[in-house]
């Protein structure tokens, strides 16, 4: 049996892009969007165990930690558990459109909603886990949207229609089993840049058009289908503001187009390209076909 004192192990799954629609930038300078969001069974492994002090550990990522921060802000609000020691392995490409940091800010914010053990994927509760979510904070979607756009839809991991900057988020029924393939280029594209270079460009739909396309989102996926069934939808907006940035992303995109990919996109700002198939083997026989060291293949639509 495991120790109920000793640590756990906490999953946070990445997440996918499915169209993400790009409006105007707003007084407080973030831009409007419409998106669906899908986690990924590729997800960061966080150990968790008290120590003297919180401690956040994450090997080969430099500069600031959302882990870090949700941590600091949960102490704020007088989250009581003991000092923590949080060490991250990061399985998701770091600055990659994938919400990798985001997911790790969400995993550690589910700690204090008072349901860790069941939305965390914690087989075993500690002790002060349990004592803690006795007296759960609240206002975590508050603190999630102050950490960044893409934590409130990972608070709890699942398909979800996505407004506002990020900040409005409505479940929608699992998809339908997909998988996908991802080509992360390395990662290392900076949101900002890319938003910065989209500004630049000139891209953005006006509110009314993000307010006609939700209820199209909404119903295509409501009913639990699978993205393949309307990949017409599948539309991402940043594609060429990050393109511009990056040109061996449309390379990316030319290269999944060249295999039996159902649909081919951008996720998020990038650089990561994804094609989705029917299932893991197609997307594994992809892969191979294309022979690129940095090609990861894994189950879409379930953390």
């Amino acid at each position: 049996m495991p120790d109920p004192a000793g640590p756990i192990l906490v999953h946070a799954p990445a997440k996918l892009n499915l169209g993400l629609y790009l409006g105007r930038v707003r007084p407080d300078g973030l831009h409007e969007l419409c998106s669906l969001f899908e986690p990924l069974a590729l997800a960061d492994l966080i150990r968790i165990e008290e120590a003297d002090e919180d401690e956040v550990i994450c090997a080969g990522v430099e500069g600031e930690n959302l882990a870090a921060r949700a941590l600091a802000k949960l102490r704020e609000r007088g989250w009581d558990a003991p000092p923590l020691r949080i060490e991250i392995e990061k399985r998701t490409p770091v600055a990659a459109g994938l919400g990798g940091g985001s997911a790790d800010a969400a995993a550690i914010l589910r700690l204090a909603d008072g349901s860790a053990g069941a939305s965390s994927g914690v087989r075993s509760s500690p002790y002060w886990l349990r004592e803690s979510a006795n007296a759960p904070v609240g206002g975590l979607a508050a603190i999630a949207a102050e950490l960044g756009a893409d934590v409130p839809s990972q608070l709890r991991p699942a398909l979800a229609l996505v407004r506002g900057a990020g900040e409005r988020v409505e479940p929608l029924p699992a998809p339908a089993a997909h998988a996908a393939l991802l080509l992360p280029g390395g990662g290392g594209l900076s949101t900002k840049e890319v938003f910065d270079e989209a500004d630049r460009l000139g891209l953005g739909r006006e509110e009314s058009e993000l307010d006609d396309l939700a209820p199209r989102l909404r119903a295509a996926a409501g009913a639990g289908a699978s993205p393949l069934t309307y990949t017409d939808l599948l539309v991402n907006d940043l594609e060429p503001a990050a393109v511009s940035l990056r040109p061996d992303i449309g390379e990316a995109l030319a290269a999944l187009r060249r295999t039996p990919a159902g649909a081919v996109f951008l996720s998020g700002s990038g650089p990561t390209v994804v094609g989705l198939f029917p299932a893991l083997k197609d997307a594994e026989r992809a892969a191979s076909s294309l022979g690129r060291p940095d090609a990861i293949v894994c189950w879409a639509g379930t953390p």
